[in-house]
């Protein structure tokens, strides 16, 4: 018997509202939700694909336990006490720090990967944490940690109502968006130009998003930083800079136009390839537009100056007045969040609180750069103790990072290691217990960390679809019991984890003046919960708690669970609006444009101006139908254009000898790769592309598609050493590259030819 139910899709930033069509426990398909309060019926081919995400065969549907040195399977009370055998031993004689906790971009697309990691590390007490964020977006906390005082006040662009916005390595036709979330980004950047507005895209690629642009200009990749420095020279030397009503919120300004002084038009046009008028005409009509926003992505976080970068995109925002105004770029502000407190100096953002065993690197945001996951694992130091053991979420680093063969055989070296995932992939397989979740369609949803970015307020949640076989375990109670295992409380009810937090949540709430509990029994508040799981009851009590929030019955009118459960479209909450200066948590408690550490990797820009790359660069692309190296197990995302493939402009493959379709060698400081050639000018001359997240042919997997057409890893390329320094973010994007034609493989004597023909017709 068919029916229908509803889901909020997991697949990717955008967070679109799915309907799901369920015959006998089963997702038969999923069209977007037309009453969907944000999305409104978008979906995407990933969206449309959810049945055949949610139903892959390959996925695991018991715990894996590894027994004379194979994985088998085993009962969740064996694998439990695995864990707690394998961890516990390695804290208790050589202290928390030799646990590392590996998270992977999943995390942020469930309930468990947003409740419980936090109460993990915590618990562990270890600062051996690494996260898919050092190769990804962590310029940008550190920019806005520097900037605002909190890492995860993050500004996003106001799509429905600016008037001019420029992207920087962004492509979000493809990736439907990235720290901005936004259903349907292709529709808001169609009805952007519609009703007369400017695009201009900043790419080395000629991409869908470029190609829809009213203005592309295709930079040397790696020198966003320098053009966006250019650009605010010109602001200033042009009397062009007008904070407006931002004016009583920020300090230094007149130290960044000291600061930037060296950074004219023409100073970067060459290092750019960008002509110094070109760069004027930017920053003239930023400055002249009725309403204006830029905004970059990963292509300009992925580089040398990814943080200097993710700064200046906030300073242009600040110094043209658009920040914090509609149309600009504006903080979000999720039902979720804690309760506002009263505007005012905060505890600010520090960086290098602690530093990486190995190489020193600082941490950022309490992290520590992935990068150096495999040194910290297999490099003696006097500086304490390697890594010894490793609990993995949602990760899969050995494609996603670089120099997957050195972390492969580090991984291969631990004393124990535990990964929660749902397939035996490249890394999980090292794992000596895997933990699988359920599939999504069979857990809640509610997206906590992608609504701290949306570009509109909104709370949507849904309640599995389907409910758990037997044999299964909830993703959330899977999470709990780990927490229980590594902390040395294994065996309790896993409930206490939820208990605990909330228990600690209510007490600090029910001591801080601004809390709309402040003074009451947090015991009593505990009571008033509602919810059918721990889950539910937390996310009922952040709901109450949040700044729309009915206040355990303060502001009756407001939020709580129930409310949210009599909407099953979602609950609207309005347009974004202008908060400073509420949001900042900086000393001054004001938006400081200059921070020291910003200044201090100022020179570093500066020896940039003379750079210029010898050979060939590299960058990577997206495409619609994937996410990192999540999907390529599913037939109907892999194929067509999702292909790893090496693009290459037709002036270099001539110049090369490179034919299209032809298997060219790439080689980096990490390793090379061979993979098909693909020429096409929509990448621009002296820049190759690969895609990310393939490289699916190491034995011991179980991925039977994606070992079809594995792909190559373009990590490999990579050796690890090239990180941003503030940020710890490795640089992935203009690493120089060589390039040539494959060789062909050595034809057999013909003897062998004849042997093998004379077999053939046996």
């Amino acid at each position: 018997m068919s029916r229908t139910a509803l889901r909020i899709c997991p697949l990717c930033e955008a967070t679109c509202g799915l309907t799901l069509t369920i015959e006998d426990a089963r997702v038969t398909g999923a069209r977007g939700d037309r009453e969907d309060v944000f999305s409104k019926g978008f979906i995407c081919p990933k969206g449309a694909s959810f049945g055949a995400v949610d139903g892959d065969p390959d996925r695991l549907r018991a715990p894996l336990v590894r027994r004379d040195g194979e994985l088998r399977e085993a009962t969740w009370e064996e694998a439990f006490d695995a864990v707690a055998a394998g961890i516990r031993p390695v804290v208790e004689r050589y202290g928390p720090h030799s646990v590392g906790v590996v998270l992977g971009n999943p995390n942020v697309h469930t309930m468990a990967g947003a409740l419980y990691p936090p109460v993990l590390i915590a618990g562990l007490g270890t600062r051996s944490l690494f996260t898919a964020s050092t190769v990804d977006q962590m310029p940008k906390h550190v920019s806005s940690g520097l900037l605002f005082g909190d890492a995860n006040a993050i500004p996003v662009p106001d799509l429905d109502h600016t008037s001019h916005l420029l992207l920087i390595g962004a492509n979000p036709l493809e990736s439907n968006g990235s720290l901005c979330t936004a259903p349907d980004f292709p529709g808001k950047l169609k009805a952007l130009r519609a009703r007369g507005g400017t695009l201009t895209v900043i790419d080395p690629r000629r991409t869908r998003t470029a190609r829809l642009a009213d203005r592309h200009l295709a930079i040397r990749p790696g020198t966003d930083a320098l053009l966006l420095a250019a650009m605010a020279t010109v602001l200033f030397e042009e009397g062009l800079v007008d904070l407006g009503h931002l004016a009583p919120h920020v300090q230094g300004v007149d130290e960044v136009r000291d600061a930037l002084r060296d950074f004219t038009p023409e100073a970067v046009a060459q290092a750019c390839d960008i002509e110094a008028g070109v760069i004027r005409t930017l920053a003239r009509e930023l400055a002249a537009a009725e309403s204006a926003a830029v905004y970059a992505r990963i292509g300009s976080c992925t580089v040398p100056h990814g943080t200097l970068a993710s700064w200046l995109v906030d300073v242009l925002n600040i110094l043209t007045g658009n920040l914090d105004r509609p149309g600009g770029a504006l903080f979000p502000q999720a039902a979720t969040d804690r309760t506002p407190r009263p505007a005012g100096p905060g505890h600010g953002f520090a960086l290098g609180r602690w530093h990486s065993r190995v190489s020193r690197h600082p941490e950022a945001k309490g992290e520590l750069p992935i990068s150096a996951l495999a040194e910290e694992i297999d490099t003696a130091t006097e500086e304490g103790e390697p890594v010894r053991a490793l609990v993995a979420v949602a990760a899969n680093p050995v494609l996603s990072v670089p120099d997957g063969d050195r972390l492969d055989k580090a991984l291969a070296s631990l004393d124990f290691m535990v990964s929660v995932d749902p397939y035996l992939n490249e890394t999980s397989r090292h794992a000596d217990v895997v933990l699988p979740p359920p599939p999504p369609s069979r857990s809640p949803h509610h997206d906590f960390a992608f609504n701290t970015l949306a570009v509109r307020h909104q709370v949507r949640y849904t309640r599995p679809a389907i409910p758990l076989e037997p044999g299964r375990m909830a993703e959330t109670e899977i999470m709990a019991r780990l927490v229980l295992a590594v902390t040395g409380m294994h065996g309790a009810d896993p409930s206490a984890v939820d208990d605990l937090v909330i228990g600690q949540t209510l007490g600090k709430a029910v001591k801080e003046a601004h809390s709309p509990v402040h003074g009451r029994d947090p015991r009593e508040l505990a009571g008033l919960l509602t919810g059918d799981t721990g889950p539910e009851k937390r996310l009922d009590l952040m709901l109450r708690l949040g700044p729309y929030g009915d206040g355990f019955g303060a502001r009756p009118d407001g939020l709580t669970l129930e409310k949210l459960l009599a909407h099953p479209h979602g609950i609207d909450l309005g347009p974004l609006r202008p908060r400073l200066p509420q949001p900042l948590k900086t000393a001054s408690g004001k938006v400081e444009l200059l921070p020291e550490p910003i200044a201090g990797d100022l020179p570093r820009l500066r020896q940039a101006l003379a750079e210029r790359p010898a050979g060939l660069v590299l960058v990577g692309r997206r495409h619609l139908r994937s996410n990192n190296s999540w999907m390529h197990n599913v037939p109907a995302l892999t194929g067509g254009s999702n292909r790893c493939t090496l693009h290459l402009h037709p002036a270099d493959a001539e110049r090369l000898g490179v034919r299209d379709g032809q298997p060219v060698r790439v080689k980096g400081a990490g390793g090379e790769v061979t993979a098909p050639a693909e020429v096409t000018d929509a990448v621009r001359p002296g820049v190759v592309s690969l895609p990310h997240g393939w490289g699916h042919d190491r034995p011991g997997t179980r991925l039977s598609h994606a070992a079809t057409d594995p792909g190559v890893n373009v990590n490999q390329l990579l050796d690890g050493s090239l990180l941003d320094p503030l940020s710890g973010n490795a640089v992935l994007n203009g690493v120089p590259v060589e390039v040539a034609p494959a060789a062909a493989p050595e034809a057999p004597p013909l003897a062998e030819n004849i042997g093998a023909v004379s077999s053939a017709k046996l």
